[in-house]
Parts: structure tokens; C-alpha cells; sequence
């Protein structure tokens, strides 16, 4: 190969090499969004050293995402694993099996546990009768890991591989595709000192979860077990009232209004914090019929525990943001439209989510009614379709209300580190080298052919 066609080489790459950067300086400036978005919202102070490592926020009606960053990072999430078995409590509430009126007898192993100081969260009593209902606020409010395995224990027989087994089993159900449990209430089965303890289970593992199976865990929970929210909405909370054991608790989540970050419609829904997996909560909120939940996680450091409120301006910031840009509401009302040129009949009123102040397209698949916003959902259990019946006729005289597919699709604002770029460069990877050797041949070629004129 002569000088020339190599210095065209040389200059051939030096191209794709700027241009290959220029692609990729969004996913740079990306990185530091939620700062932005968290500074912009007034908290000034926030530092990068404390940004979450993972977070998402989805409309909790339809299951949309709005936000999501490193949402699939398996993480550890400490005392919000309550959750889980909260949510099988309210199940086992639904199917009759127990009421919040059941009584449940502390026993000296549940005082015990009490009292071991690394996992104490309240005061339990052997021999005191504690109602489901205040086993379940001191569950999801003081984040008690003894009252979270007096109701795992009573539902169980006392088996805690079996509870564990439904713990799994109901992830599964759920679609949470990357979560498992090894303990009931967040703290590994060894820090109970035998009080707790599973025989099928690593009893040193920390349980495994993400942002986004913790997102579908609580959208289930809002939409099957509402009642949840009674117990977690308020900013202080006192069980057993007038008796010797009373006892008020603050809540830790502080969104919570008349709390220390406290923001309008936030109503629950937990906390949780450990060594591995710093400081995290997820937060329910509901602003007229617009429902959102927001996840938070590894916010800070352990060694600092004003991690726990570092938490919450993020979360905040991403709340704030998402109701400005989204709403929720009736896109269709009830009757006749045409879609895609097509008449259907829809039975009742369609609700969505929309990027606010702009057009709105739908689509049918097979019968399915469907808003083209641009956003996935949290999970594929999860859909906002709605069936509709086609209408098939000679005639058609007009005067139908419709629906102009061919509108400008919302946009999506779902946000992730690795997936700002809307623009993938990877193919100019893949096609660069075929790309080199096809011009290093043909320009051989030419240099061949002309040596043969001469």
C-alpha cells in the first residue's frame, strides 16, 4: 500500500472517530440528569456522592414507565423486603385466613428477638396478645423485624422455609424476574441468633431484588391490597394505646407530609437501609386520580446515617418532575371511533398516560385498544389495553367520534444511563471493519489499474 492510500486511510478513521464521539456525548451528559433535575427542584445541596445507584418512577394506574435508571440492578433492599411479606399478610387477609382483628400471643422467642439490639426496632412482650392490624403497623412503620416474623411465623405453622417458599413463589407470580429471598424482613436469618431459621435458605445472604421488581411489587400491592396505605400515610403512629405496652413511632419516610421532605399525595410506602445496600424507600403517591411510585435506591453510605434523609430529595425531585411532564386521564369517552381507518366500539371511557400538551395516537391489536405514549411498561403481566369490538357495515354516515391514529406519538422521557442515546452508534462498529477493508481494496484496485495504463 503507497503513502497516499494510507494517509486516506488515517484520515478515514480519524473521522469515524469524531463523529463516533459526537454520538456518544449525550449518554455523558445524561449521567448527571437526576442532579440536575434534583438541584432544579430546589435542593441545591445535594451531592453526587449520595445519587442513587438505582432508581425508576412508574404511573401507578397503568404501570408505565416514567423514569428509570439502572432500574435492573440487582441490589439489596434491606427493610423494604417487608413489603413482600406485608403482601402476603393482606392476601391471606383477602382469602379469610386471618383479619387485622386476629390476635396473635408473643411468645419468649418473639420477645428475644426484640431485644437483640442489632435488628430492635420496638418492644415486643411474651405473653401479650398484639392484634394483625399492630403487627402490621409496627411492621411497616418502625420497620419491626420481630413483628415481621411473628406474622410469617403465624401464617406459616412456624416454618420459615415454607414462607420463604411463598415469598419466591409470589415474586414469580408477580414477574419480579430478578429477585430472591432469603429472610422475611430484610435482615439476614443470622442476625436473629437462632431465634429465625430457615434450613433451606443461605442464612448469611442478603435478600436480591431491583428497582423495577420492587416497582411491580408495589403496583400490585396498591392496586389488590389498597388498605395498605391506612397504616403507612401518616408521619407518626402509636399501637396499643392506653395499655402498658403503648408505644408512638415516627415514620421514616419522610415525603410523608408534615414530615422533614414532606410532599403533597405521598401516602406510604417503606424504608430500608443496611451496610450493602445504603439507604433506599419507595414512595407511593396519589394527586387527584394520578397515582405514581417512585423507587429509590443506594442512596449514600452506611457509615453516614444522614443517608436517610438523603433519600428523599431525590425521590422528591423525580415526583415533581414526572407530575409536571405526565398526566393521567380519559383519552377516549365510550362509544363508537375510528382507529387506523377502522370503526370500533369501546364499552367504557379509555385512561392513559401522555406527555402533557402533546398529540395522542392509539393502535388495536387483534381487539386490544392501545395509547402509543412511547413508554414501556414495568413488567409484560402488566397492560393498559383495553378490548374493543370492530364495527363492520355497508353503510357509513358519518357524524362518529374519532380518534386520529396518525397524530403525533407522546414522547417518552424514561430516562437510564444506557439508554439516553436514542441513536445506537453500535452499527458503525460492526460495519467499520468491512467498511475499511472494502475501501483499502477498491483503492488497491484503482492503484493497480493505473499502474497497468502506464
Amino acid at each position: 500500500m503507497n503513502k497516499k492510500v494510507f494517509a486516506k486511510l488515517i484520515y478515514l478513521i480519524g473521522i469515524y472517530s469524531i463523529i463516533f464521539s459526537c454520538l456518544l456525548q449525550p449518554s455523558l451528559v445524561s449521567a448527571d440528569e437526576l442532579m440536575d433535575i434534583t438541584r432544579a427542584a430546589g435542593y441545591t445541596d445535594v451531592q453526587e456522592i449520595n445519587r442513587p445507584k438505582s432508581s425508576i418512577l412508574i404511573d401507578g394506574n397503568t404501570g408505565d414507565v416514567l423514569w428509570q435508571d439502572n432500574a435492573d440492578e440487582i441490589r439489596d433492599p434491606a427493610s423494604m423486603s417487608k413489603v413482600m411479606t406485608l403482601y402476603l399478610v393482606f392476601e391471606a387477609i383477602h382469602q379469610g385466613k386471618i383479619s387485622e382483628d386476629t390476635v396473635i400471643t408473643a411468645t419468649p422467642a418473639d420477645q428475644a428477638t426484640a431485644k437483640i439490639y442489632e435488628i430492635s426496632n420496638n418492644k415486643i412482650i411474651a405473653g401479650v396478645d398484639y392484634t394483625v392490624s399492630e403487627l402490621i403497623t409496627m411492621t411497616a412503620v418502625p420497620s419491626s423485624n420481630a413483628t415481621t416474623i411473628m406474622l410469617a411465623n403465624y401464617l406459616s405453622n412456624y416454618d420459615p422455609d415454607a414462607w420463604l417458599d411463598s415469598m419466591n413463589q409470589k415474586a414469580q407470580e408477580l414477574g419480579m424476574t430478578n429477585t430472591q429471598w432469603f429472610n422475611a424482613s430484610g435482615a439476614a436469618a443470622v442476625a436473629f441468633k437462632g431465634y429465625y431459621n430457615p434450613q433451606r435458605y443461605d442464612n448469611y445472604s442478603s435478600n436480591k431484588t431491583t428497582a423495577r421488581d420492587l416497582a411491580i411489587l408495589t403496583y400490585n400491592f396498591v392496586k389488590n391490597y389498597p388498605g395498605i396505605l391506612n397504616y403507612t400515610n401518616k408521619p407518626v403512629v402509636t399501637v396499643k394505646a392506653g395499655t402498658p405496652y403503648e408505644e408512638t413511632f415516627e415514620t421514616y419516610n419522610y415525603s410523608l407530609p408534615g414530615a422533614k421532605y414532606g410532599i403533597e399525595g405521598v401516602d406510604g410506602l417503606k424504608t430500608g437501609s443496611s451496610p450493602e445496600g445504603a439507604f433506599n424507600y419507595i414512595a407511593t403517591i396519589k394527586r387527584g386520580e394520578q397515582r405514581m411510585i417512585a423507587i429509590i435506591m443506594g442512596v449514600g453510605d452506611w457509615s453516614d446515617q444522614d443517608g436517610e434523609y438523603y433519600r428523599h430529595p431525590f425521590g422528591n425531585a423525580l415526583i415533581e418532575k414526572m407530575y409536571s411532564d405526565y398526566e393521567y386521564k380519559k383519552l377516549l369517552t365510550a362509544g363508537e371511533h375510528t382507529i387506523n381507518g377502522k370503526k370500533y366500539k369501546l364499552n367504557k371511557d379509555f385512561y392513559g398516560v401522555v406527555k402533557k400538551d402533546q398529540p395522542v395516537g392509539f393502535s388495536v391489536e387483534g381487539n386490544q385498544l392501545k395509547v402509543e405514549n412511547n413508554l414501556e411498561t414495568v413488567s409484560p403481566l402488566i397492560s393498559n389495553s383495553q378490548e374493543v369490538e370492530e364495527v363492520k357495515g355497508i353503510f357509513d354516515f358519518g357524524g362518529d367520534k374519532t380518534a386520529d391514529s396518525s397524530a403525533s406519538s407522546v414522547s417518552s422521557t424514561s430516562k437510564t444511563e444506557s439508554s439516553q442515546v436514542t441513536f445506537s452508534p453500535i452499527w458503525f462498529v460492526c460495519l467499520l471493519p468491512a467498511g475499511i477493508l472494502f475501501l483499502i481494496i477498491w483503492l488497491e484496485g484503482r492503484r493497480r489499474s493505473r499502474l497497468r495504463q502506464k
